[in-house]
């Protein structure tokens, strides 16, 4: 299993463009084989919003995160987040 998690911290005017960004991200992909499930997520307490994407493999993960990666390309991240987005790649131990 592998894990791919987003944290983001959007302007809050542009909040929305980012959740649909990150709904064609997961679109790009969901239904491939090798993706097991991948969300779009708010935290209810912060402005934080989070990408959850869970693969069979690192394999998988990184077969498909060209297309996902496609799909977003153009969307101008640096204009709707406050700071970098905090990626974490985990695996199980």
């Amino acid at each position: 299993m592998f894990v791919l998690m987003s944290i983001h911290h959007p302007h809050p005017e542009h909040r929305e463009a980012l959740i649909d960004s990150m709904h064609r991200y997961g679109a790009a992909i969901r239904g491939q084989a090798g993706l097991v499930q991948i969300h779009t997520l708010a935290d209810a307490g912060s402005d934080r919003l989070v990408g959850l994407a869970i693969f069979e493999s690192e394999d998988d993960f990184r077969r498909l995160a060209p297309v996902a990666r496609a799909a977003v390309a153009d969307d101008p991240f640096d204009e709707w987040e406050q700071r970098d987005i905090d990626g974490l790649a985990l695996t199980e131990v």
